[in-house]
């Protein structure tokens, strides 16, 4: 006889659960979860030693509050520090939605959004990228009703790797009602070499409804430590922080992160290393005939459509292990050793598609 179930939302049960990316075997490169393929620095490895593990750590993240605050011209208490970005993000979906409130998202964008805000029991509302991968910010705008509390704008976007440019994100902030909080979602803002991309410590002190993310997984390397922030309106924090789970953010991952900004201009160059690596990349995608928007992140996106799993999996047969996200593929920049296996999987899928039924193409 089959016992009763426990009651659950049901919203939540029928929502898929985040897949990371998948790990490669010991011969392969994992380009698909858009890690730092550089060791820790030495000195972020001391100061994680040094941690005090069996203690709690200091529940404010002040030491790191009071350095980022300094470097955005901000107080303290206008910076939420959390168990990476997206931790901060759900902590402010939390606090500005609830059941019957819409959140306004361009989609394809990151695959954690629908999760957050179902979490919140709020209502995903997607707008679709344009046809060049990119946000259409007239659509979002459109789309923002009297039940929209918040709207994420996501620069580079993740997985299409495109920008929002400084004037287009103001002409959008020019337009979104005051009581509408806007996030600007910069997870890999430092891979940003296009000058006039939006930045968000040029935007912060213009538009009080604005809360912009960052993150030290990504450029600075310390995704297994898992710590990012916001910066936003003190009282707008002060939400995000009465719905964190306490003592989220680790002593190692504080002292790390400190390290790492003391260190930055070292960690710096390597960034500059990856981007030269992702546009190394790109061209050779553009000369095989990719029709793949120009990168600005430390991935690219490559449009397979339908072909997506035959595509994903040519990549895997070379050696590389990619994403495969529905319509498309995101592809990290990894080791320089990868990359020449990377464009000829690239290659042999352009390859396979040209030779494939006329329905099959490259856009």
């Amino acid at each position: 006889m089959t016992k009763p179930r426990v009651k659950l939302r049901p919203e939540v049960e029928q929502m898929v659960p985040y897949r990371q990316g998948r790990a490669a075997a010991d011969d392969a490169f994992k380009l698909s979860s858009n890690e730092n393929p550089f060791e820790p620095l030495e000195s972020v490895l001391e100061a994680i030693a040094e941690s005090s593990i069996n203690r709690y750590p200091e529940g404010s993240a002040a030491a790191l509050r009071d350095r980022l605050g300094a470097r955005y011209g901000v107080s303290p208490e206008r910076i939420q520090v959390g168990a990476g970005s997206v931790s901060v993000l759900s902590q402010i979906i939390s606090a500005a939605s609830a059941a019957g409130d819409e959140i306004v998202y361009s989609w394809r964008s990151f695959e954690a959004y629908p999760l957050l805000v179902a979490t919140a029991g709020a209502t995903s509302v997607q707008v679709p990228n344009t046809a060049d991968h990119r946000h259409d910010l007239p659509a979002m705008l459109a789309a923002i009703t009297d039940r929209t509390r918040l709207v994420i704008v996501c620069s580079p976007n993740n997985p299409t790797s495109t920008v929002v440019t400084d004037d287009e994100f103001r002409a959008f902030m020019a337009e979104v009602p005051s009581t509408v909080l806007v996030v600007l979602d910069e997870a890999y803002a430092e891979f940003v070499t296009d000058a006039e991309a939006v930045r968000g410590e040029s935007v912060i002190h213009d538009y009080p409804n604005l809360v912009v993310l960052r993150t030290f997984s990504k450029a600075y390397g310390l995704a297994g430590l898992r710590i990012g922030y916001a910066v936003g309106e003190e009282y707008v924090m002060d939400a995000a922080r009465a719905v964190a789970i306490p003592l989220s953010v680790t002593e190692p991952a504080q002292r790390a992160a400190i390290v790492s900004l003391a260190h930055e201009p070292e960690l710096l160059q390597r960034v500059a290393h990856l981007a030269t690596l992702r546009d190394r990349i790109w061209e050779g995608l553009v000369e095989q005939g990719w029709d793949t928007p120009k990168p600005h992140g430390n991935f690219v996106w490559l449009p397979t459509g339908d072909d997506t799993p035959i595509a994903a999996g040519i990549f895997e047969a070379h050696g590389i292990v990619v994403r495969a996200l529905g319509e498309g593929l995101r592809v990290s920049v990894g080791e320089s050793e990868s990359v020449d296996k990377l464009l000829r999987a690239s290659a042999e899928v352009v390859k396979m598609r040209r030779t494939a039924p006329p329905t099959a193409t490259l856009d």
